[in-house]
């Protein structure tokens, strides 16, 4: 998963925060409060989003409305695991990511972690043996 661009990460991050959807003008708007962009900028990028699969579009009169197809997790979780996948050796990057996070972080991992084992199930695999977390491929980790 490619990071955002500065540009599509402030339409997103709009999007995500108004948790409804929007028009490219209520966007422009919004961005001009802070700095000054286009209208034909924002359309052309929110319309580059569309094609890439992060926006969805409906027609409203003239308009088109927008909303983000993943959330901002789903988002954060690609590229925490592509990040991962750039190592040749997942166990190591894993442990010194581990060592940085703050405890509140450590926490709301060791929390996340159960929480997939809960959902996991003593019987969920395929019968060559444990794969941990397996089931949860399709939420952002499929293509490893």
């Amino acid at each position: 998963m490619r990071r955002l661009g500065e540009l599509e990460a402030e339409i997103m991050d709009r999007l995500w925060a108004w948790q409804r959807p929007a028009t490219v003008r209520e966007i422009v708007d919004d961005i001009n409060l802070g700095r000054r962009v286009a209208y034909t900028t924002v359309m052309t990028v929110a319309d580059i989003l569309h094609r890439k699969g992060w926006l969805r579009r409906e027609k409203s009169g003239r308009a088109w409305l927008y909303e983000p197809v993943r959330s901002r997790e789903e988002y954060t979780a690609g590229l925490m695991q592509d990040a991962l996948g750039d190592s040749q050796d997942r166990p190591a990057a894993l442990l010194r990511f581990v060592e940085t996070i703050s405890d509140e972080d450590m926490a709301a991992l060791d929390a996340a972690l159960r929480t997939a084992r809960r959902a996991q199930g003593p019987e969920d695999g395929d019968g060559d043996g444990p794969r941990p977390y397996g089931h949860l491929r399709g939420r952002g980790g499929e293509g490893r």
